[in-house]
């Protein structure tokens, strides 16, 4: 499918992907995007972004044991994962 439309770049770098092109890729408001520069141009193609687990399973266990013996709580991921590194 070959279809061609214009937009211009505002003051801030942004674009409005014509109405057209976004009922062909199914964007609504808060759909995530992808630019890739190809040799031929910038293709832009609908993405979903996927979190990944801060935590593998046997670093949550190491987190509760932490927990369960000593009582401690940590108030940030960060020093969590500092604790567990330094074990």
């Amino acid at each position: 499918m070959n279809y061609t439309e214009t937009a211009k770049v505002t003051s801030k770098g942004q674009v409005t992907i014509p109405s057209i092109i976004r009922e062909i890729l199914k964007l609504e408001p808060g759909s995530t995007i992808i630019f890739k520069v190809t040799e031929k141009g910038v293709l832009l193609s609908p993405c979903k972004i996927i979190e990944e687990p801060t935590y593998t399973a046997k670093e949550w266990r190491k987190i509760e044991k932490i927990v369960t013996e000593r009582g401690k709580a940590y108030k940030t991921a960060r020093s969590a994962k500092k604790h567990l590194d330094s074990l």
